[in-house]
Formats: structure tokens, sequence, C-alpha cells
């Protein structure tokens, strides 16, 4: 990618540019220390927002750029920064979410390894936004993640906020903005009931911006190259570009960037052409909904379009299901995951989970009692949906009643007892050990 260096600070890239946050990987297929980052992208632009003006004015730009938050519920940034400013009399505090929390998904890491300065830059903007005096980088326990990136700042001149990295537990919810608070207030990891809002109260009392470390990275280019660069690709509604991680009956696995809007199957081949056929799609991460090929080939991967279907873009993982295996099955293993990984704290957890895993199981392998099992689901999903201390419960509904929709024809003959050959041929990747109940700190 040819750049031209100007007099007011680093170029503007081409706005049809697929590539934003790994724009230097693609480039030098090298990860970006703090001197391969200055020169990609200029220094911190907080003196083109000086004082509390400039402060909204930072702000406005992220609103005017229509950027959504990438960690899950795709919340509009704007808001957040906003309503934290507006609550932080004491001085707010800044959360970076980088857990990569669903075992299909990787982004989060992966952007962390190649370009943890630009995602560094988004929190000290952040901060700057929203009057915070305190900065902590979130990431799950890894083999060497916090200490890579511990190096990384390390690399920084002095004079910016500190930001400091903490580890949380491995856990499938605890990455949800409360159970991140909880952890660093209590050191459990589990989710708290709400309100008040992290926004209101967080740690240590004070108003808390939770943002997961890709949206942290679009407000670092958004705060360089405004709010109509950042609207020159993408849609309307979901502007911008987004990392996926693509996997699945695919070729090349691994992390993509994509335009929002950009067409499903065109997004998947961005991981290599289909290494088998491909039934259906998992959109989303665990939590998230299965639509089926190739009728959702041309389906665009943004929010609106994605809302229509019954779905949402979650944590940004597709992973493709081959025709050679069997999507209830596969659902029955990640609902029984899903039940393990709950934080046991509410109903809709400690019971509901558990008989859906349960019931599913008896769908997948066509026994006896399966037709009664269907029924016994359809009945609890509805009654579970809304009810949980966190978005958990709803996550497995979601899953569970898209799986019934689009395996249908599976399903017909699971319940006359037919079930698929390939029951037992798992494919959908998941941790090699089911934490201990009480394992949260």
């Amino acid at each position: 990618m040819s750049q031209t260096s100007t007099d007011t600070g680093p170029p503007v890239p081409p706005a049809a540019d697929p590539h934003r946050l790994f724009a230097g990987w693609v480039r030098t297929a090298r990860a970006a220390d703090f001197a391969a980052h200055q020169r990609q992208y200029g220094p911190l632009p907080v003196a083109a927002y000086p004082g509390r003006s400039g402060r909204a004015r930072l702000i406005e730009a992220v609103e005017a750029a229509g950027l959504r938050g990438r960690g899950g519920a795709g919340f509009p940034t704007g808001r957040k920064l906003r309503a934290v400013a507006a609550a932080a009399r004491r001085g707010a505090v800044v959360i970076a979410n980088g857990c990569d929390g669903e075992p299909a998904g990787d982004k989060d890491h992966a952007l962390l390894d190649v370009a943890p300065h630009l995602v560094v830059d988004g929190a000290i903007l952040a901060a700057y936004a929203v009057g915070a005096t305190e900065i902590i980088l979130c990431v799950h326990r890894d083999d060497d993640l916090a200490g890579r990136l511990a190096r990384a700042l390390a690399q920084r001149p002095g004079g910016e906020p500190a930001v400091r990295v903490t580890p949380v537990p491995a856990r499938y919810v605890s990455s949800e903005a409360s159970a991140l608070v909880n952890f660093l207030e209590t050191g459990d990891g589990r989710p708290t009931t709400k309100p008040p809002h992290v926004s209101e109260r967080g740690v240590r009392g004070r108003p808390t911006l939770v943002d997961n470390v890709e949206t942290l990275a679009h407000l670092a280019l958004i705060a360089r190259y405004g709010a109509e660069w950042f609207r020159g690709c993408g849609t309307a509604d979901s502007p911008g570009t987004a990392l996926f991680t693509v996997s699945g009956a695919v070729s090349r696995p691994g992390v993509y960037e994509a335009a929002l809007g950009t067409p499903l199957a065109q997004t998947l081949r961005l991981a290599g052409e289909p290494v088998a056929p491909v039934n259906a799609v998992l959109v989303g991460g665990y939590g998230g909904s299965w639509l089926p090929m190739p009728a959702a080939a041309e389906l665009p991967l943004d929010h609106a379009s994605l809302r229509t279907a019954g779905a949402s873009l979650g944590a940004g993982s597709l992973w493709a299901l081959p025709s050679a295996s069997c999507g209830l099955a596969e659902t029955a293993r990640l609902l029984r995951y899903l039940a393990g990984e709950s934080a046991a704290q509410c109903g809709p957890c400690m019971f509901g989970l558990p008989a859906i895993a349960a019931d599913f199981a008896q769908l997948a392998l066509g026994t006896r009692d399966a037709p009664a099992a269907v029924q016994r689901v359809r009945r609890r999903l509805p009654v579970i949906t809304g009810r949980g201390a966190c978005g958990h419960p709803d996550g497995a509904v979601r899953l569970a009643a898209s799986a019934l929709e689009t395996f249908e024809p599976d399903l017909r003959a699971h319940l006359a007892g037919r079930p698929c050959r390939w029951t037992r041929h798992a494919r959908l990747p998941l941790p090699p050990r089911q934490h201990r109940s009480g394992d949260w700190s």
C-alpha cells in the first residue's frame, strides 16, 4: 500500500481500502512495534481536541461516524462515551476488553498481537474523552498475551495515562461488562445484576466505560481521519470495517477484515474455498444463530440485515458447518458447554440451560424420548428469554431456536428415529476441559 507523507500528519488511507485495523500487517506481514505504529499513523492526536470543548468534539466525531461496539451487542459507542462523560464527576475508569470469550473466536487476540498500539491509542483517547484517570486492559489468561502486551506498553513514551494489563478468568461469561468490574473489585469473574449499570457505577464506584479492543482501535482511527472517512465503507446503519474469525469448512481459517455489509458467502471466501459443501453458518459465536446455506449466501453482514434475519454480528465469529456434520448434534454439544459455563446465579442458568441441553441431546441421538424433548424445548425457550441476570441464557436460547429452524429437515428425521449418521463427528472447537463450578478467580 503506497502512502505519501504530508506536513500535517499521516496520510489518510484510501476510503475503499478494506484494511484499516490490519493495514500495517497487510503491508509488512509483521506485528507493529511503537516505532512502526507511529510511522503508519503518526502521533496520538490529542492535540487536535484541546480542552473541554475538544473532548466534546471527539465524542461528537465518534457519534457522527456511527461507530458501533464490536464486542457483541453493537451498541453505539458515542452514546456510551457521552453517558460516562456525563457521570464522571470523580474521575471515570476505562476498561479495554480484549477477552476472546468465544472458543471459535480469535479476533481480539489477533488484533492485540499485530496492532497493540492502535488499541492503546483508542483507550487513551476514550479516557481523554470521558475524563478517566485509569485505563485497564483485560485479557483472558493466555500463554503470554499479557506479557507481550506489557512489553508493547513499555515501548511507549512517558507522560501518557498508565495502562494496566489484567488477566481475567478464561470463562465464557467473564468478559461480560459487569463480570469484568466484579472481578476487578472482588476477584470473582461472574456477572452481577443490573441496575446500576457500570457506566453509572463500576470500578471503585466510578463511572466505567467498557469497550471492546476492536472498538477502541476504530476510535483511534476516527480521531485521526474523521467521521466522513470512517463512513467511506460499510453501510449507513453499520459503517466501517469489522474483524471476522472465519473457520470451519474453509481452507484458510483465520481472522479477516471486511467492510460491514459484505455478503456472508463473500466474507467466507476470504478464508479460501470451502473444503466441503457448507450446510449452514453459525454467525455471531456460540450464543449466535445458525443461518442456512446457500439461502443466506447473499445476506449482508451488517446489524440491520442480520437483525431482519433473526441473527446478529455478535463477537464476529463465522463457523461454516460442513454438510457431513449434524447441526443438531453440534448444537447439543454447544448447549452442554454453555450450560457448564453459566455462573449459576439465577434460575434460567441453574435450571433452564441444563434442561435445554439435556433435551437437545435426546434430539441429536434420535431417542424414543425425542418427540417429547422437542416439545419441552419449544415450551422452555420463550420462558427463559430475558430473565437471566446477564445475556448468557438469551444467547443459548437464540442458538437453540435457530437450530430448530435451520435444521428442520434433520429434526424431522431425528424425531422419526433416524438420526444423522455423522452425529458423533463433532467439529466445533471447545475448550479441552470444563472448568470447575467454583473456578471464577
